[in-house]
């Protein structure tokens, strides 16, 4: 009877009892789903998330970035000289009718002197109307400089701060290139500015 070798046989088992084991486990691996990385809650749920902030744009925001009316196209608010306008009928005519009018102040874009294509969202008084389409006006600021009227206070400015008339810059805004209307100001203001801007300009008005 031939001899057997227990110790090779032995060895052989533990060979192949390894490698089923080691198959088994590959396969449990590769078959199981990711387990979630989703964090919970001391209760178990899920907690919410917050979402992201947004940001919208709109009129009432006024960067240098941002398009306004009266900023481009045939339509933007531009300086014009006395001379295009000489002789210009006005008349205290304010109406809340969705266009400028004279007697107004309302909201429109305004280049800045050097005319670089920078600008500001401004107020505007509406002192007389040029065509079907456009009227005269001069902005206002709360910052008094030399030079400059004083309208008084109204509606166009929420804080209510006594605001200045420039009649060094005459401007030709456009229905189209109207944001919003204001206010109306009070006859008396509209009249000095009337005043300021005929003894600035010979015969303007």
């Amino acid at each position: 009877m031939a001899n057997i070798n227990w110790g090779r046989i032995g060895r052989m088992v533990v060979d192949t009892v390894v490698k089923a084991v080691s198959s088994t486990a590959t396969q449990e691996r590769t078959s199981s789903p990711a387990k979630s990385k989703r964090r919970t809650t001391s209760s178990g749920a899920t907690p919410k998330t917050s979402p992201k902030p947004t940001s919208s744009r709109g009129y009432e925001q006024h960067g240098d970035d941002e398009a306004t009316a009266g900023q481009y196209g045939p339509g933007r608010t531009r300086e014009i000289r006395a001379n295009e306008v000489r002789g210009i009928q006005t008349s205290y005519a304010p109406d809340r009718d969705g266009t400028p009018d004279p007697g107004e102040v309302v909201w429109t874009w305004v280049p800045y002197v050097e005319n670089d294509g920078r600008g500001k969202d401004r107020p505007v008084l509406i002192l007389a109307r040029i065509d079907a389409t456009s009227v005269l006006g001069c902005y206002l600021s709360t910052k008094e400089h030399n030079g400059y009227l004083s309208v008084g206070t109204g509606d166009w400015d929420s804080s209510g701060r006594e605001s200045f008339m420039n009649p060094e810059r005459l401007l030709r805004v456009t229905d189209d290139g109207m944001r919003r209307e204001g206010a109306v100001m009070q006859r008396g203001s509209f009249d000095r500015a009337v005043a300021a801007l005929s003894a600035e300009y010979d015969e303007l008005f």
